[in-house]
């Protein structure tokens, strides 16, 4: 009977072959962002410090191309997403994998600040942002409806995931076999790894006759046929990016998304500066920086779970506020407790953003995200592209990081308030979705 009962357990084969399709699209991309995440997004700060050094730069004239490429993502962003919703993702993420790869090659022979900022700016970032960013998000958005946050959480999660795994072996190879050569292995992993990664994605669950979440696809199409008979439904079936900025839900999203990234921006630039202006050493900051990602890791998963459940723009308010809390006793306090206690709490700030995404998938639906998603980063990235510059100036006048607490503590309360306006519409939202699911 013992070993009639472990002979019915079904195999990891099995289970993974009945596993729906959408969650193998997820671990494609996310293994993409975690390659991305290890060698790009944590990983040139391995390459900060030789290459400043050895082409003779100032850290203000290397930081200003990390600038430069924030806002050519910023203002690429609707292009991206609307030949996304267009072509599919898989074109995007296919060149993007190809330009890093090869920027990373070409970057391990740059001389001089002209051709550090041209393979920078003209080969590596210019599709970067578009199909290690964008296009990821995009398909987790266009595979699945009621596990939406979840999805993107996987997917977010993936560049920590990087950052943790992959970021100490490059360090290793730079400190070992010097920067340039550890460039060059960067462009050929992004090759020989992250183009065949690519050419497994499937634009959406319709292209494989199936559904969101795996519903029969006539059921998903009845859904659709009865959403578009009522114009006033946001529905996932028919809004346009047209009519998505003509709503007073898309501007709040705006505003608030561009209140959040602005503080949270903010802290991870002067993370360490802020640390060492309340009394710490450079070393025991940076092991606050590592529980700062640690914390962060755990709150990615715990909040994507809870978002499906739960009221998505309710949850990311209360996130805000948590930002608050955060920062409240940094601004009267030094000890230990109030600096593990904000470093601990202010990460939330960054593993609520799946929930956000999934909230403006909830209310704009799929067939459009991708354009609605570059449209809306062309505006809120400016808030991460001037904090830390702000901040900064306040610092280099007055010798202190407290008003720029003060100032990421009223940010957070604007974002807070303007979610918390879109509570109501999402639940509205959400009950004529469930009448229709039920109709339908």
């Amino acid at each position: 009977m013992c070993s009639d009962f472990f002979l019915e357990k079904p195999s990891l084969k099995s289970r993974l072959s009945g596993l729906y399709y959408g969650w193998r699209m997820v671990g494609l991309v996310s293994a993409l962002r975690v390659l991305g995440g290890g060698l790009h997004n944590y990983g040139f700060t391995v390459f900060f410090l030789p290459v400043t050094q050895e082409l003779g730069l100032s850290r203000a004239s290397t930081s200003l191309a990390f600038s430069l490429a924030r806002a050519q993502g910023s203002f690429l962003s609707p292009l991206v997403g609307h030949l996304v919703d267009r072509h599919g993702p898989k074109p995007m993420m296919i060149a993007a994998a190809l330009l890093a790869g090869i920027g990373y090659i070409l970057f391990s022979w740059v001389d001089s600040y002209a051709t550090f900022l041209i393979v920078y700016l003209g080969v590596i970032s210019i599709s970067f942002t578009a199909g290690f960013v964008h296009a990821p998000a995009i398909v987790a958005n266009t595979w699945f409806i009621r596990l939406r946050a979840r999805a993107m959480t996987v997917v977010s999660a993936a560049v920590p995931v990087g950052g943790a795994i992959i970021t100490p072996l490059l360090a290793m190879a730079v400190s070992r076999w010097g920067w340039r050569w550890a460039a060059f292995m960067s462009g050929t992993l992004f090759l020989v790894v992250g183009l065949p990664l690519c050419f497994g994605v499937r634009r959406s669950p319709e292209s494989m006759g199936m559904g969101p979440d795996g519903d029969p696809l006539q059921k998903a199409q009845k859904l659709d046929a009865e959403a578009a008979r009522q114009p006033e439904l946001r529905n996932d079936a028919d809004i346009t990016t047209r009519q998505a900025i003509r709503t007073r839900i898309f501007w709040m999203l705006v505003v608030s998304m561009m209140a959040r990234s602005a503080a949270f921006t903010t802290v991870t630039t002067h993370f360490i500066p802020i640390m060492v202006w309340k009394g710490l050493s450079q070393t025991e900051a940076s092991v606050l920086l590592a529980g700062f990602a640690l914390f962060n890791l755990p709150l990615h998963f715990m909040l994507g779970w809870i978002g499906d459940f739960v009221n998505k723009p309710k949850l990311t308010a209360i996130c805000m506020l948590l930002g608050v809390v955060a920062l409240l006793p940094m601004l009267w306090s030094n000890s230990s407790w109030a600096l593990w206690f904000f470093t601990a709490l202010y990460c939330v700030l960054d593993a609520s953003i799946p929930v956000y995404w999934a909230s403006v998938g909830d209310f704009f639906g799929r067939k459009s995200f991708g354009t609605i998603r570059g449209t809306m980063n062309l505006f809120y990235t400016w808030g991460s592209i001037l904090g830390p510059v702000i901040a900064g100036a306040v610092y280099d006048r007055t010798h202190s990081y407290a008003t720029v607490l003060t100032g990421l503590t009223v940010l957070l309360i604007i974002a807070a308030l303007f979610t918390a306006t879109l509570i109501n519409p999402w639940l509205i939202n959400q009950q004529r979705l469930r009448e229709l699911a039920v109709d339908a």
